[in-house]
C-alpha cells in the first residue's frame, strides 16, 4: 500500500509513549461493518501460542455481498462473552463443531449430504466466510453457522459441556518446523477441553496430509485417557464417505502425499478431575486456533 502524500500531523504532548502498545488495523478496522469483528474477543482474549496466523486476502465481489447479506442471520462472532444455545441455533439438530474449514467447500458438501446435522464451522480466514455462506445460499443449506475468530475460546467459553455430536478437524497447520511444533493444535492440553465439550461417544475426526503430524496425533489421541480409537487395529482409519475429496488434498494427492485419517470416539465416561465448567479451563499454554 503506498503512503498517503499528506504529512501526518506532529503527536501531542499527551500522545502514548512509545513502548505502548496499538492494535494492528486488521484488529480494530471492520471490513465488513455489519459482518465479522476483525478481532471478537479483544481484550477478553489472553495471551497464549497460536496454531494459526490471520492473514489478510482478498475478499471478492461475491463474498463481501454474502457477509453483507448473510452474516446477521448465519454468522456469529466468537467473543467469549456468553454461552451458545445451540438447539436454538440449530433448531434441535445435533451439531458438529469443524474447526478451519478453508473455502468451506467440503463443509457445505457435507452440509448438503446430511441435512439433519447442524455444522456450526470456525475459521478466522474473512474470504472463507464470505464464501462458505454463498454455498450455504446457493444450496439453501440451513444447518450451516459461520463462527468467526478462536475456537478455543469458542470450546472453552462458549459451548456447554457435552454439547457437541462431534469434532472435526481436517489439514490443520502442521507447523512443520520443530521449533513450531508447540503451535499445532493437537496436543494433550486441546484434547482435554476437546473431551468436555463433546457428548459421550461422539467421534473427534482429524485428517492430515503430514506424516510426521499424523504421527503426533495418533499418539497424543491414542494415549489420552477420555478417547478411543474406532480402529481395532489402534492405527489409522480409511477416509469415510462423508468427507469429501477437496481440490487441496486432490493437489497433495497428485504430488504424492499420503493422507491420513483419525477417528477416535470419546469414552462413555471421562477420566475423574476434567473440568466441565465452560469458563474454567484457562492453560495459558494451550494454543489458539480457528
Amino acid at each position: 500500500m503506498s503512503e498517503s502524500p499528506n504529512p501526518q500531523p506532529s503527536l501531542p504532548d499527551t500522545a502514548p509513549e512509545a513502548s505502548s502498545y496499538v492494535p494492528p488495523k486488521w484488529r480494530t478496522e471492520p471490513r465488513f461493518p455489519d459482518g465479522p469483528a476483525p478481532d471478537p474477543a479483544g481484550s477478553h482474549h489472553e495471551r497464549r501460542i497460536r496454531s494459526f496466523q490471520p492473514r489478510r486476502s482478498r475478499v471478492t465481489t461475491g463474498q463481501g455481498e454474502a457477509l453483507k447479506r448473510l452474516w446477521g442471520t448465519w454468522g456469529l462472532d466468537i467473543d467469549g462473552h456468553e454461552v451458545i444455545d445451540l438447539k436454538r441455533l440449530f433448531d434441535g439438530l445435533p451439531v458438529v463443531l469443524e474447526i478451519g474449514f478453508g473455502m468451506g467447500e467440503a463443509t457445505a458438501q457435507m452440509a448438503a449430504a446430511d441435512p439433519e446435522t447442524g455444522i456450526l464451522a470456525a475459521d478466522v480466514h474473512t474470504p472463507g466466510q464470505g464464501n462458505l455462506l454463498a454455498l450455504a445460499e446457493r444450496g439453501g443449506l440451513s444447518n450451516v453457522r459461520v463462527a468467526n475468530g478462536d475456537a478455543i475460546i469458542l470450546l472453552r467459553e462458549m459451548l456447554p459441556p457435552d454439547s457437541l455430536a462431534g469434532l472435526r478437524v481436517y489439514f490443520p497447520d502442521p507447523w512443520p518446523k520443530a521449533r513450531h511444533h508447540k503451535r499445532r493444535l493437537i496436543q494433550p492440553e486441546f484434547l482435554d477441553l476437546a473431551a468436555t465439550r463433546l457428548a459421550p461417544g461422539a467421534v473427534l475426526h482429524c485428517a492430515t496430509d503430514w506424516e510426521p503430524y499424523a504421527e503426533q496425533m495418533l499418539e497424543v489421541l491414542t494415549a489420552h485417557p477420555d478417547f478411543e480409537n474406532t480402529q481395532q487395529d489402534g492405527g489409522y482409519a480409511p477416509r469415510p464417505d462423508f468427507r469429501p475429496l477437496t481440490r487441496f488434498e486432490g493437489q497433495g494427492l497428485d504430488k504424492g502425499h499420503v493422507v491420513h485419517d483419525l477417528l477416535f470416539r470419546r469414552a462413555e465416561h471421562r477420566a475423574p478431575g476434567v473440568l466441565t465448567d465452560p469458563t474454567g479451563l484457562t492453560n495459558p499454554t494451550l494454543p489458539s486456533t480457528n
